[in-house]
């Protein structure tokens, strides 16, 4: 019988690897988990892996144990489940993005319609800092194994062009862009890197680039959106969404929403409790 620590699983976008305990030891780590819970926690996945199981599958069953141990870490573990909770829209994403450039020092705006010199263009982000003004477009997927493919950085380039010339001619009067950026929940694949790189457009995924990556600024920021939180409903969480109140310390500010959603005061005590914690990290 082939051992179980050279078992394949399945991951989002359908390949085959070998499960790594060392990978998921690291996720485990990286949200705060110590080393006694990580090594009761592998200990019991390693007994319930089989053939093809998922990495959905690994993740959920890891979440579900740590949870049980430490509520708090659990909702730091699920970062990145939570980030395409942001869904089905795109509006939170982008508005979460926002907020990581606000707290990062830039001046930003949101959802702006813009002149090309062919067309007219909505603009998810502007942001500006150190008189360098940034044409931000945010891609959202509620599909784990969704890439974004060199389509992407092709179109935002042509819109990009289509401003920038415009905002060029004199009689304009507008200070044109500088840059251009594509931000993603996901990833890209090999082409649409090849092509932003050779292009000039930055591309921020989900673990790139390295230091300025989606998962390092909300991590050194300490920006959560409110799906982290193994508290709240799905259906709450929703609401608060549609409200504008996207991170963790946005519901602190805005706790009376809680209150609309008829949340008993000891619960409400919870949330708010959890909310602060995740701040403070």
């Amino acid at each position: 019988m082939k051992k179980k620590k050279n078992l394949q699983i399945t991951t989002a976008s359908g390949n085959r690897r070998d499960f790594s305990e060392e990978k998921v030891a690291a996720s485990l780590r990286r949200s705060g988990a110590g080393e006694q819970i990580i090594d009761q926690i592998i200990s019991i996945i390693k007994e319930e892996l089989h053939e093809g199981i998922t990495t959905k599958e690994v993740y959920r069953r890891a979440f579900n144990l740590l949870r049980k141990k430490d509520r708090l870490v659990a909702s730091r573990y699920k970062l990145k489940k939570a980030i395409y909770e942001l869904g089905p829209t795109g509006y939170p994403f982008e508005h979460f993005v926002a907020a990581i450039l606000r707290h990062s020092g830039y001046l930003v705006e949101v959802s702006e319609v813009l002149q090309g010199e062919c067309v007219t263009h909505e603009v998810d982000v502007i942001a500006e800092k150190d008189g360098k003004k940034i044409l931000i477009e945010c891609k959202f997927h509620g599909d784990q194994g969704r890439f974004c493919n060199v389509k992407v950085p092709l179109y935002i380039h042509s819109r990009f062009e289509d401003i920038r010339n415009h905002q060029l001619k004199r009689e304009t009067k507008i200070a044109p862009f500088d840059e251009g950026w594509v931000v993603t929940n996901t990833r890209f694949t090999a082409d649409a890197l090849v092509y932003g790189k050779c292009a000039g457009l930055k591309l921020v995924s989900w673990d790139t680039p390295k230091g300025e990556s989606l998962k390092e600024r909300i991590d050194h920021l300490g920006l959560y959106p409110i799906t982290v939180s193994t508290i709240l409903s799905k259906r709450e969480k929703q609401f608060l969404l549609s409200r504008e109140v996207v991170l963790c310390r946005d519901l602190l500010k805005e706790d009376f929403l809680l209150d609309q959603l008829e949340i008993s005061a000891h619960r409400k005590k919870k949330i708010l409790n959890e909310m602060h914690v995740l701040c403070k990290h």
